[in-house]
């Protein structure tokens, strides 16, 4: 008997240029990222051909058996010759072959490969997602421990790379962590828009067949469906979306980056890298590199180009199934995904091993003149004068400052009675105590009480609440795993 095939209407085998190019890799990554997820979706499906009495019980239990002996021998089992296009088509001609083509014929009813890749690629995605959001929890709790750690730790707080005001470490780490708590929210929607199964839309109009698209959801695992099947073969705006949240995230682990690579230098010395996160020079003796650091930048890069190739691929394509818009950016999609979880691992990793020099940073507050806004707050609320003439005097003092040489705590009362003299022809008259109050960077922080400022109370109460929320969302990402963890015992059982 002649071997059935999925290729009868093209005589030929696809030629090796488009083996080492197309179907080549497409298979290893296919292999790596696929083969439990695509035997997962031939089991539901087998599962409900039964159900809705599409196929006999006699032969969904053959085919059952053959997909959990082959999905036991993992893709290896499968012989490869290059004859074929891709993975689905090898699994076929493996049933086949092993039950027979009227038996093993039996599996594709149905269904499509459009329908089929798209769900084991949103399975696949779905799952790299919630991989990302386990190791943004991980980030998270270790960036609030360190906020609150240092939650007294003044240091100057920069704008445009110059001193502006006195903050804490643990207030610019609670900024950092609301700017995760928002990737959080970006991704958990990325995934719950991937959470749709497209199983059952076949080609692009579903087919005659009885199917029950609502059971095969459900033993997916996944929230609902993509109802529409034209949308569901056509639209991988999932893809995007969830390329997109990770692009937004690792720039936001890069700037994190460049704060700290600036800080461990010998300039500032506010930290350093654990050795472990470090490399050498082979020449200078003397060297400690933040590697980790610039591979996290270096990684963000490649994020955002992978949000490019992903948009590219899509954009002058027709919206329907075709392998550029909808299959091409299943590569970058997973690259991003995949380089998303290994560097935030690598972000908790680093700095819960950073070294902190609290004396470095306060001397830098106290001398690098970012008290002097609240120095001329202190001026407009002791003598009445409107902001923009204490602006003027402490602008006039500051700059004489600098030109002699003075640091910021050394500016005097006597300093701002000379410029408010020259300038509005009167003295402030505050006291030498006053002025100290307002050039010290710990009571600059004390003062800026505020909803959102950096006061003590205030991180009290906000490091309170965003445990609260991150303990929520812990409970969230744990739920879709045990979620998916148990949909899938039912489908594999003893397997």
């Amino acid at each position: 008997m002649e071997e059935v095939s999925i290729r009868e209407r093209v005589k030929r085998p696809p030629a090796p240029a488009m083996v080492e190019s197309y179907y080549g890799p497409a298979l290893e990554r296919s292999f790596l990222y696929q083969f439990d997820m695509e035997m997962w979706v031939h089991l539901a499906h087998c599962a409900m051909l039964e159900r809705q009495r599409i196929i006999a019980a006699a032969d969904a239990a053959a085919i059952r058996r053959a997909l959990l002996d082959l999905h036991a021998a993992g893709p290896t089992a499968l012989t490869v010759d290059h004859a074929l296009e891709d993975m689905y088509s090898y699994i076929e001609r493996h049933l086949t072959r092993t039950l027979g083509p009227e038996v093993g014929g039996r599996a594709h009813t149905g269904r499509s490969r459009n329908d089929l890749n798209v769900t084991t690629w949103r399975m696949t995605l779905r799952g790299l997602l919630g991989e990302v959001l386990a190791a943004l929890h991980g980030l998270r709790r270790v960036v609030l421990d360190q906020a609150r750690r240092h939650a007294g730790t003044v240091m100057p707080g920069y704008t445009h790379w110059q001193h502006a005001q006195p903050v804490t470490l643990g207030y610019y780490l609670l900024a950092f962590a609301d700017a995760l708590a928002r990737d959080f929210a970006r991704l958990r929607a990325a995934y719950d828009r991937t959470d749709r199964c497209p199983l059952g839309a076949g080609a692009l109009a579903t087919t005659a067949f009885p199917l029950d698209r609502a059971f095969t959801a459900e033993a997916l695992g996944f929230a609902g469906l993509v109802e529409v099947a034209y949308d569901a073969v056509s639209s991988r705006d999932d893809a995007a979306e969830a390329v997109a949240a990770c692009a937004v995230l690792t720039t936001g682990l890069s700037r994190l980056a460049v704060d700290l690579q600036a800080w461990s230098t010998y300039e500032y010395r506010f930290v350093e890298l654990g050795d472990q996160h470090c490399a050498v020079s082979s020449i200078m003796p003397q060297k400690k590199n933040p590697a980790a650091l610039e591979h996290i930048k270096a990684t963000a890069a490649m994020v955002a180009g992978a949000l490019t190739s992903v948009l590219a691929a899509s954009k002058n394509t027709a919206f329907a199934d075709v392998s550029d818009g909808v299959t091409a950016l299943n590569e970058p999609a997973i690259d991003a995904a995949v380089r998303t979880r290994r560097i935030l691992a690598l972000a908790a990793d680093v700095l819960g091993a950073i070294t902190v020099f609290p004396e470095r940073m306060a001397a830098f507050a106290a001398t690098g003149y970012g008290t002097a806004t609240e120095l001329a707050d202190v001026i407009v609320r002791e003598t009445g004068l409107s902001f923009r003439m204490a602006h003027n005097i402490v602008a006039t003092v500051v700059a004489g400052a600098i030109a002699s040489g003075r640091a910021a705590n050394e500016i005097e009362a006597a300093d701002l009675d000379a410029a408010a003299e020259r300038l509005f022809a009167r003295r402030l008259d505050l006291s030498a105590e006053v002025v100290r109050a307002a050039l010290d960077p710990a009571e600059n922080v004390r003062r800026r009480s505020v909803t959102g400022g950096p006061a003590p109370e205030n991180m009290q109460a906000m490091l309170a609440a965003r445990d609260a929320a991150l303990a929520a969302e812990t409970d969230d990402v744990d739920r879709l795993a045990v979620h998916l963890a148990a949909r899938r015992a039912v489908m594999f059982g003893a397997d």
